[in-house]
């Protein structure tokens, strides 16, 4: 029965590193610029592949403790139950990040959805009432012409200043030139 236990945690290790490969591939999922508004078949099928996974191992860790608890505690050492316990926790960590990466996605999804919902209301809008967008085009050209105004407004301004500056300047260096000559 000691054979065992290698193969089994062999297999358990073997697993986790496709559940890190599986979720690298999913996690991609959740970082789409234009995330569909239905899961794609890709999507699911790698979704239910670590749900399958996840309960191999499940099994497998069952296994590993039946096999644990059979064992004489002459026998059993500490470093399996380390081993034993460690798989829990990397198992219980897979299952929270499994749900994070759900949540992630389905809530990219809804926003995704809602944003083209309000797109599409607004263009139904703009289409079931023409008078009510060109009044809106007219008031974006408004604006457009005041931000113009406003702009050359600033640019006066500050040539202004300038020019005032220039003034001051200039008396202050006719004042220098009064006192050489004054001096001189």
């Amino acid at each position: 029965m000691g054979t065992g236990w290698p193969q089994l945690r062999q297999q358990a290790r073997s697993l986790e590193t496709q559940t890190e490969n599986l979720f690298h591939t999913y996690s991609q999922f959740a970082t789409l610029s234009k995330i569909p508004p239905k899961p794609s078949e890709s999507e699911e099928r790698i979704e239910s592949q670590l749900q399958d996974i996840l309960q191999r191992r499940e099994t497998l860790i069952s296994q590993l403790a039946r096999l644990l608890d059979s064992e004489s505690t002459l026998t059993s050492s500490a470093l399996k139950q380390n081993n034993l316990s460690r798989h829990r926790e990397i198992l219980h960590d897979h299952r929270r990040e499994l749900h994070r990466l759900k949540t992630t996605i389905s809530d990219a999804r809804a926003r995704a959805n809602l944003l083209s919902t309000v797109r599409s209301d607004i263009d139904a809008y703009h289409s079931n009432n023409p008078a009510a967008a060109e009044a809106e085009y007219m008031l974006d050209e408004r604006r457009r012409i005041d931000n113009s105004n406003n702009m050359a407004d600033s640019v006066l301004s500050q040539a202004y200043a300038v020019n005032e500056s220039f003034g001051v300047q200039r008396e202050m260096l006719a004042n220098v030139n009064r006192r050489i000559v004054g001096a001189a």
